[in-house]
């Protein structure tokens, strides 16, 4: 399954980031909730230290607006994913050219609705 970086994570549970680490874990992927504030989802702690190495991921999904990504993108990169997923809200250009340029896949979908579609 695929090692997943829920970017966004929180203990909120009417958040989408929320939802996505619960159906990401009920498809039996392996999540790993980074967020901007200590808390718990899933099970899980909620990263919040961009030093925390995280080994093997294969997809970062984001649930952060395009105005807070920067301060994320060498986090982001650094993790080295095989693709990122851009979900409605989250659409960055300047992002996108960096993890093309880095070979990282991008997509603009919505996580849930690939969970739901299988085709995540």
């Amino acid at each position: 399954m695929k090692k997943t970086v829920v970017l966004g994570a929180t203990d909120n549970p009417t958040r989408y980031a929320y939802k996505a680490v619960h159906r990401l874990q009920q498809h039996g992927h392996e999540v790993v909730p980074v967020g901007i504030k200590k808390g718990e989802v899933g099970g899980k702690p909620i990263i919040y230290d961009k030093t925390e190495p995280v080994e093997d991921v294969d997809t970062v999904t984001l649930y952060v607006g395009p105005q807070n990504q920067p301060s994320w993108y060498d986090y982001i990169l650094n993790l080295k994913p095989k693709r990122i997923i851009f979900n409605p809200g989250t659409e960055n250009r300047e992002l996108e050219q960096l993890a093309e340029n880095a070979n990282i896949e991008t997509l603009h979908h919505c996580t849930l609705v690939m969970l739901a579609t299988d085709s995540y």
